[in-house]
């Protein structure tokens, strides 16, 4: 099997049609083939091999597409970097996977260092001037053959390293064969429903597992069309959904309460079907009031990089608010105490995932990928609880638990609280240090646009609505909050800021 072959399918099937669109570019499904083939043919003359890890270190352009299905085609396991990290954070990625080729962009190349990289042979750059000793792609591409077949790889032959986020420490390469992907990318798809004249709006990284995976994957498995972003810019992406007729939506929580608060009466979104949201739990409250407002619910997936991502989708057959909903096919989860017990139903503990998707492990850390991999079972870190029809709701991620006193404060539930609060747009509730009590409540709040908004009044509604341990102990009323490229908000950067030691 290969990834490269949905690609090789509908190239050979429908070459015209439309695969990527991207700043006036349209770019067919035979040209993006051919152009993953030249660069195929460049990496298997630049020495590089199946197994050989390709490190595509790019934001979402045309290129990255072509660089990936390049690598798929001749079996190498592609490796994605974080198009904002810089020199040291390169250097950890490209060591940690052994990295023989690296793509990037003439402005990311100072951020690549090759003298202190000694298994990178080579820099290659898709976008921009080249530096001194690094070569283009069109350079790479110039004269190669423009057919080449993906090799026949092992179902369980790693197709590609995405790092974990480090929060807990280095970023762990997690490690995703063939079958992980393919599975997830086929559920993916039956799920959202992709079809072949969808288009579908890519402005979420390519290289995070959403953008990558369940969005790019599924759709060159479904012979739909990605109409790629550099990044979330609202009035751009907007203006193209009625220019371009996009039909489906992807997005982050945090995307989604930004239009919440816009005026979208001046553009023409009529072409939109589908919406979804993922990578980061969606507060009860902004589902419902999208649904008020545009007679649609935004659906819901749930997973990890660690299971490819997708291992939970609210819903094909009923939606429920607040849950991030059942098991896909293949899948099952389960609901943990301390001691990797399952716990009845309706209990709270760690949600643990098992199915097709779940990774191979973590490269080159056996006892890392043993302790995740515990039981048989992917340990996911967040908390959560199941209903009596599985449906599942998370409550928190288990390092965000505020101690306090020895009461258990998960901050998501005091934020669900807060986002019902009207004049509030976005919310971050963490925990910070206390000499007494081990760790106090802290909120940091965006007030909507013209809506005034003071601390006070936020610590008298908790006051009025929750438990008086829950209620925060400081409120810190900010013009935005710290995000990750993938819209997740940043809330050890809050506690760096807030001068946690």
């Amino acid at each position: 099997m290969n990834l490269a072959s949905n690609l090789e399918r509908w190239a050979a099937a429908k070459p015209s049609h439309p695969a990527v669109l991207f700043e006036g570019r349209r770019i067919g499904y035979g040209e993006l083939d051919a152009a993953a083939s030249r660069l195929a043919h460049a990496l298997r003359a630049h020495g590089v091999a199946a197994g050989d890890r390709v490190a595509l270190f790019l934001p979402n352009i045309p290129e990255y597409l072509v660089a990936y299905y390049a690598a798929q085609k001749i079996g190498a396991i592609t490796v994605s970097i974080n198009a904002i990290f810089r020199t040291a954070e390169v250097e950890y990625l490209v060591g940690d996977s052994g990295s023989k080729v690296v793509f990037t962009v003439g402005e990311l190349a100072q951020f690549v260092p090759r003298e202190r990289c000694p298994g990178l042979e080579h820099v290659v750059i898709c976008e921009g001037e080249a530096p001194a000793g690094a070569a283009t792609l069109g350079q790479w591409c110039a004269g190669r053959d423009a057919s080449l077949p993906g090799v026949d790889c092992a179902a369980d032959a790693p197709a590609s390293l995405l790092y974990s986020s480090g929060t807990t420490g280095f970023p762990k390469g997690v490690t995703l064969t063939q079958s992980n992907i393919a599975s997830n990318i086929a559920t993916a798809a039956k799920c959202s429903g992709y079809r072949p004249d969808d288009r579908l709006a890519a402005f979420l990284p390519l290289f995070h597992v959403y953008g990558q995976n369940y969005i790019m994957n599924a759709a060159v498995l479904a012979g739909a069309t990605l109409a790629l972003f550099r990044r979330f810019v609202p009035d751009q992406v907007l203006e193209a959904i009625g220019r371009e007729r996009i039909t489906m939506f992807f997005g982050v929580p945090t995307i989604f309460i930004a239009l919440l608060s816009m005026d979208l009466s001046k553009y023409d979104l009529s072409s939109i079907r589908y919406e979804m949201s993922a990578a980061a739990t969606m507060p009860e409250e902004i589902s419902r009031r999208w649904t008020e407002r545009f007679g649609r619910r935004v659906y819901e997936g749930y997973g990890l990089t660690e299971c490819s991502p997708f291992a939970c989708y609210n819903d094909l057959v009923e939606h429920r608010f607040g849950s991030v909903g059942r098991a896909v096919e293949g899948f099952e989860l389960a609901i943990f105490d301390e001691a990797d017990r399952e716990l009845p139903r309706g209990e709270w503990g760690e949600i643990v995932i098992r199915g097709p998707g779940v990774m191979k492990g973590y490269w080159n850390r056996p006892e890392d990928s043993a302790q995740a991999l515990r039981g048989g079972w992917l340990h996911s870190g967040d908390i959560g609880r199941m209903d009596a029809d599985g449906y599942v709701f998370i409550v928190d991620r288990v390092k965000d638990m505020i101690n306090l006193s020895g009461f258990k404060v998960w901050p998501a539930e005091v934020e669900q609280y807060l986002y019902k609060l009207p004049q509030v747009q976005e919310v971050a509730v963490y925990g910070l240090p206390h000499p007494e009590k081990g760790e106090q409540v802290v909120a940091a709040v965006v007030p909507r646009p013209g809506q005034p908004l003071t601390a006070d009044e936020v610590i008298a509604y908790c006051r009025a609505n929750i438990a008086a341990y829950k209620v925060p102990a400081r409120v810190d009323i900010v013009s935005e909050l710290p995000k990750s490229p993938t819209g997740k908000i940043l809330k050890r950067v809050l506690r760096d800021q807030a001068g946690k030691p």
